[in-house]
């Protein structure tokens, strides 16, 4: 166990509408129950991509003793795990909000936050 930042989901809040799952491309969440649900601790890396899709404000990231985030056993969750179609979230850039129909998005960590930003935007936050 270490000292880490992980996604923590408060399940009062959560209405197990899953749009936290397709931005974890670890696989760290799962929708069981009718809640979303970390799966296993050394899945999540921390990034937070969740955190901005999620309409109820459910999920947040803390820090405290977890699993140390594993590469490896990602891979291997991810070979194991079917591919199941998730529900289509609109997501749009921060900034511009432009959408990922009308632009390429990358997540990117801006003050602190987890946010999407699109390639139009995205050379004028790294030059300034």
């Amino acid at each position: 166990m270490v000292l880490r930042k992980i996604v923590k989901i408060d399940e009062e809040k959560c209405n197990g509408c899953g749009r936290c799952v397709s931005p974890c491309a670890e696989g760290a969440i799962q929708i069981i129950d009718g809640k979303a649900k970390v799966i296993r601790d050394e899945l999540c890396d921390g990034a937070g991509f969740c955190l901005g899709v999620c309409p109820t404000g459910a999920l947040t990231i803390e820090e405290r003793e977890a699993e140390a985030f594993s590469h490896q056993a990602v891979e291997e969750h991810l070979e194991k795990t079917p591919h199941t179609e998730t529900q289509e979230i609109e997501i749009s850039c921060f900034n511009c909000t432009r959408t990922d129909q009308q632009a390429p998005l990358f997540p990117i960590r801006y003050k602190g936050d987890s946010v999407w930003v699109c390639a139009k935007c995205l050379p004028q936050m790294i030059h300034g």
